[in-house]
């Protein structure tokens, strides 16, 4: 087993790991001894009614959701809530190509299912924790498909939720451009069919990885508008390779293929025989959807397309030229408005 120095308690911590056991997997196989990371903020409440559960996106970790979602005076206040971030499988931090054992390591990580993050979410809330409601769900990117799916495979737990940026469905255009993600990193000869020694071996596929992100992640109008300064740098160029590069290098590339191929493949219909709306149907929470105005990942009309589909929800669209990556907290404006956004909706009674 190889390390990376990149996953660790001083980058991203602190964390615990819970090992939840085997974990049976939609695609066949099990992973041996599931381990999530997990950060917990605040405390749970006498009679357990304040716990908000938060799922990761791609390459993000719960340190990234600390440093610009919670605090106190903030939606998600740890004064006031139980906030439980668990971090995605696949992440580098849980079970993870890079950090698993004998044969399932590296290139023979099985594939990995958004069902399969939240059954294991699951029994860490309801076993580890004791939990049987959830006062909201909120997550970004992959962070909303694990919120859709928690919402409608658990309509009875989850009281509101707030898919950010992200869709119940992934769509065919959003499929083929995480192939070109992928692409860019098995192309890579120092690749080797998954089978390089250190994520070094793979810069150049890591690289032209990044750049993809780049071209993606931010919106036309970042760049015409020149953002990249308003971040600190003084040339695109220089934004691509310290801020974006910068960013993945140091990153396993198995990591980034096995949350890849899961991302492609979010699909709540696949309850109910591929009929969307009736997965979507399901879902009992009282739902905020929220996408971000300038998304060319998950634009607006896609997100709208399914909330009609969801009871008891509202369209609630956040604006930022950022684009995707304003995820990461780089517009002030964004945190603010998602934030009274959540406020907004945790004030909002549950049906259930």
């Amino acid at each position: 087993m190889n390390t990376n120095p990149y996953y660790t308690q001083e980058n991203h911590g602190p964390y615990e790991h819970y090992n939840i056991g085997k974990l049976e997997l939609e695609e066949g196989g099990y992973l041996e001894n599931c381990t999530l990371a997990v950060a917990t903020f605040g405390s749970l409440n006498s009679d357990l009614s304040n716990a908000i559960l938060v799922p990761t996106w791609y390459s993000g970790t719960s340190k990234i959701m600390e440093q610009v979602y919670i605090g106190p005076g903030k939606a998600l206040d740890p004064e006031k809530y139980f906030i439980i971030v668990v971090n995605q499988i696949g992440s580098g931090l849980s079970t993870s190509p890079h950090n698993q054992t004998a044969d399932q390591h590296g290139a023979c990580f099985p594939n990995i299912r958004i069902g399969d993050d939240v059954r294991a979410q699951h029994q860490l809330i309801t076993q580890i924790f004791k939990l049987s409601r959830l006062a909201l769900v909120v997550g970004g990117s992959m962070g909303a498909q694990q919120t859709y799916e928690w919402a409608v495979r658990y309509p009875d737990m989850v009281e509101r939720a707030a898919p950010i940026a992200g869709t119940a469905r992934n769509t065919e255009h959003d499929f083929v451009y995480a192939d070109t993600l992928i692409e860019a990193i098995t192309s890579d000869p120092g690749f080797n069919q998954g089978n390089y020694n250190v994520a070094e071996d793979v810069t150049d596929g890591l690289r032209r990885h990044a750049k993809l992100w780049t071209v993606m992640g931010w919106s036309t109008e970042f760049f015409r508008q020149q953002r990249h300064k308003a971040l600190g740098f003084d040339s695109v160029a220089t934004f691509i390779d310290q801020f974006m590069v910068g960013y993945f290098s140091p990153m396993d590339p198995n990591n980034l293929l096995c949350m890849a191929w899961k991302w492609q493949r979010g699909d709540v219909s696949r309850h109910t025989g591929g009929d969307l709306a009736a997965a979507l149907g399901r879902i009992r929470a009282i739902t905020y959807v929220m996408p971000i105005s300038h998304d060319m990942f998950f634009p607006p009309s896609d997100c709208q397309s399914e909330q009609k589909f969801i009871s008891h929800s509202a369209f609630k669209p956040i604006s930022s030229i950022d684009g995707h990556l304003a995820l990461f907290g780089t517009d002030a404006n964004f945190v603010e408005q998602v934030d009274l956004t959540l406020k907004e909706l945790l004030a909002t009674s549950a049906i259930i």
